[in-house]
């Protein structure tokens, strides 16, 4: 999901590469980080995600060593980094022509840029079970009809919240309307209680704000429009940052939020996780890094989606997010699909029992048993449109610009205005 990510001048560069190897059916490919025998003669795949946090810390090697003991002949070695790290390592390792054999992707801008610079396999013909997926998780990393990534994780960003804390400060339900959002915020700083809890270093959670707040006032299809035309200067664009700063105005974020990292010791998730806010606006991953950061609100959490906004034009249905993805450098061997086919099928299971995840697999949402996980897959089936990070939906310039301007937005930095002039001299230079 979210910020760091490669610069204009190096996808451009990039942009003159020619495809660097043969196609994925060829046993081993060359120019990329692994694929390549081992001395013990095993195919080594290199394998780079983000399980920094449970319960994917724990899990994905369960998965990779399950794997490699069911095929002895092939080796995977791991790369495993934060959120943030793994973007820099990325874009560094994208300028120099070369990706690992199976590397983690939001899909959008992102990866469309790469794919465009011919460092990805085009998986659409070698994915003979792409059936077995649901088209919403599918859609990210599908370009002209063509496939370049699995996913293994799909859903949306809303509102985890401390329901103890909400009824320590007289709330009795959640707030439908941006209105009744920004009175229980009054409510709780009342009540002695922080109402909200944002990592503002990490600069991607909080551009979740303003996405939803164009999504509620300019509508779903102006702001795809906007990446069209490349100008977000409209009105409806500008309302979401000057709600946006009716919210800022408030003070409602805990202490030094400004310096806090996301799921760092004394961050977002922490912060949430010990109870020392009542709310943050996060993914479906959320619980689970609270859990992991700090500690488990078990029942006293709970989910409601992004309030509507009164008189905007978007549809409160409509939802906001994203899942984690899958993609294989160009010439990448054989045995790196197989490892995803078995990652997403025959452990879709184990991935919905760790409550980290939500399905993929069609039919799977049958067998979730937490109840919040539950109310956010039930947003996603009712969704009347979708969205996805505009930090991975925009080329990354673009991404990248969404999460700056909206951070100095949240610091003081920079007016509704100049966050949406900033964003659109982004767009039209890129």
């Amino acid at each position: 999901m979210t910020s760091t990510l490669p610069s204009r001048r190096n996808f451009l560069a990039l942009t003159g590469l020619a495809a660097l190897s043969v196609s994925l059916t060829a046993a081993c490919g060359a120019g990329g980080t692994g694929g390549k025998p081992a001395a013990d003669g095993k195919v080594a795949l290199e394998w780079w995600n983000i399980a920094t946090t449970e319960p994917g810390k724990s899990l994905f090697p369960q998965i990779s060593s399950a794997f490699t003991s069911a095929h002895p002949n092939i080796a995977i070695r791991t790369t495993s980094l934060e959120n943030e790290a793994f973007k820099s390592k990325l874009t560094a390792t994208t300028s120099s022509g070369k990706l690992p054999d199976v590397f983690q992707t939001w899909g959008g801008g992102v990866l469309r840029q790469q794919v465009d610079a011919g460092l990805v396999e085009d998986l659409t013909d070698a994915l003979d079970w792409s059936s077995d997926l649901t088209p919403v998780s599918l859609q990210a990393y599908q370009f002209d009809g063509r496939t370049y990534g699995v996913p293994y994780d799909i859903g949306m960003v809303g509102f985890w919240y401390n329901k103890k804390l909400f009824a320590r400060a007289g709330i009795t339900t959640p707030p439908a309307t941006w209105a009744e959002f920004l009175e229980d915020v009054r409510k709780l700083k009342a009540a002695g209680i922080t109402p909200i809890a944002l990592a503002g270093k990490e600069k991607w959670p909080g551009h979740f704000y303003w996405a939803y707040l164009a999504m509620r006032v300019a509508g779903l299809p102006a702001l795809q429009q906007a990446a069209t035309n490349k100008d977000f200067t409209g009105a409806g664009f500008v309302q979401a940052g000057t709600h946006l700063k009716e919210l800022v105005d408030l003070q409602p974020f805990q202490t030094a939020f400004l310096g806090a990292g996301y799921a760092t010791p004394g961050g977002q998730a922490a912060t949430m996780g010990n109870g020392k806010a009542a709310m943050e606006l996060m993914g479906q991953w959320g619980p689970s890094v609270q859990k992991d950061a700090g500690a488990d609100l078990g029942a006293d959490l709970g989910f409601f989606p992004f309030p509507s906004v009164d008189g905007g034009a978007g549809r409160a249905t409509d939802v906001f997010g994203g899942g984690g993805g899958f993609a294989l450098r160009k010439g990448a061997p054989k045995e790196a699909l197989d490892f995803l086919k078995f990652f997403v099928l025959d452990n879709e299971p184990k991935l919905l029992a760790s409550n980290g995840y939500l399905p993929v697999v069609k039919g799977a949402e049958s067998r979730l048993t937490d109840a919040n996980k539950k109310a956010v897959a039930d947003s996603l089936v009712r969704a009347t449109g979708f969205q996805l990070y505009l930090d991975q939906a925009y080329p990354p310039a673009v991404g990248q610009e969404v999460n700056d301007s909206v951070a100095d937005l949240i610091a003081g930095r920079k007016t509704p205005e100049q966050v949406t002039t900033s964003i659109t001299e982004a767009a039209k230079s890129a």
